[in-house]
């Protein structure tokens, strides 16, 4: 292998994250599985692992990381922090022409930037090969019996976010047999339901089929699993097609009411394509058989496919409230026919000592074979490259509107 240097840059934008690409541990083990490889770190005083942590494990840190061949970061990069002719790896979060980061990305030209974006990192099937989606789904559930519990005066679960990692927060997962017989849907079928439906099940409560869910009433909380054809079907009544719902969101329609009835809790994991039916409409909840008055939206697209989410929310102020009479939001809690809505946008920075060490597994595993030269030059990297030489690569010619 060609010697390579990495830098971890300390991360910049405001609210500060803490998470990091690469925990202590995940750089020794790299630097041990790539002889030619040397790893960097920028000092950060916010950061989950400190600079001492890096330290004790003989890695070197310092402020500056300008020298390094490739820099690696987690959220977007400030622009007034962009280092010319550099190869950077971040959520640049601008492939869907995201308003805020047009300038970044003009920036990113400019300068002469080479920018491979983590999110267009993918296997040949087109499945992202790196993620810290579990994660948000892991907190977003919990989250969303935190404000249940709180909602109803049942029990008060302690934030995720002053938890040390995760298996402190599994210590509060007791209170929640507090629960009367509520029932749960969670819906989706990726990473971010997968992580979601694991804090369920460990905090033992019951999984049961679409069909028990609507017809049937339990004397304990139970929770299903909702698949897209759970909740949607075609417009013209031809029998349903997974690939063809993907490929075609607006030939679909929302099922979704069959289950505003019998739900207490939604806990929405589901990528939503803009073009996709919404789950219900504002009309809908003022209907006297809505029965939803908590919504943990994991996936948190604002104005998206859950209507009451208007805005998101912090991780100090993880919730609002959605009047159902006036349509406007008001505080958490406010008053009992409101439905009180947890939308935190960066869900997987409330454990980040776990984020990190997952999200680290997999650049390791996954993503360094083909970025540190053992395969070539490399189809993954190009694919997730969106600028090249002060150019958007061919893939990405789509952005130059947006840049321009």
């Amino acid at each position: 292998m060609r010697s390579v240097t990495i830098g971890l840059i300390r991360e910049g934008k405001t609210p500060p994250d803490k998470r990091v690409p690469l925990t202590p541990k995940k750089c020794a083990e790299a630097q041990a599985q790539y002889p030619g490889l040397r790893i960097v770190v920028q000092e950060s005083p916010i950061r989950c692992f400190s600079d001492q942590e890096y330290r004790d494990l003989g890695l070197e840190v310092r402020p500056n990381v300008a020298d390094c061949d490739i820099l690696l970061g987690v959220k977007e990069v400030p622009i007034g922090q962009l280092i010319p002719d550099k190869t950077y790896l971040f959520f640049s979060h601008t492939v869907k022409k995201q308003p805020a980061n047009r300038e970044l990305l003009r920036q990113v030209l400019q300068k002469n930037i080479t920018l491979i974006d983590y999110e267009l990192l993918t296997n040949e099937q087109g499945e992202r090969i790196v993620a810290f989606g579990r994660w948000a789904g892991i907190v977003g559930a919990y989250n969303g019996l935190l404000t249940y519990g709180r909602k109803h005066g049942l029990f008060q679960l302690k934030p995720a976010y002053e938890c040390i990692d995760m298996e402190d927060m599994q210590e509060e997962f007791f209170k929640v047999k507090q629960l009367p017989p509520i029932k749960m849907a969670v819906t989706g079928t990726g990473r971010v339901a997968q992580g979601a439906v694991e804090v369920l099940d460990r905090m033992g409560i019951r999984r049961v089929s679409v069909y028990d869910y609507l017809y049937l009433d339990f004397n304990e909380p139970v929770y299903t699993q909702l698949r897209s054809s759970d909740y949607n079907r075609r417009r013209d009544g031809r029998v349903w097609d997974t690939p063809d719902f993907h490929r075609n969101p607006q030939e679909y329609e929302s099922t979704f009411q069959n289950f505003l009835p019998v739900t207490d809790l939604l806990i929405a994991c589901a990528y939503w394509h803009p073009a996709a039916p919404h789950l219900f409409t504002e009309e809908d909840v003022r209907r006297p058989e809505f029965r939803i008055n908590t919504i943990a939206d994991v996936t948190c697209d604002v104005d998206g496919s859950i209507p009451t989410t208007k805005r998101s929310s912090t991780i100090q102020e993880p919730a609002f409230d959605y009047n159902c009479q006036t349509g406007e939001l008001e505080a958490a809690y406010s008053r009992p026919g409101n439905i009180t809505v947890m939308a935190v946008d960066n869900l997987p920075c409330e454990l980040p000592r776990n984020a990190s060490r997952d999200f680290g597994r997999q650049l390791i595993d996954n993503v360094f074979p083909h970025l540190l030269g053992e395969a070539g030059t490399d189809d993954v990297v190009a694919r997730a490259t969106i600028a090249r030489g002060g150019q958007l690569t061919e893939r990405y010619q789509y952005l130059a509107d947006y840049v321009k």
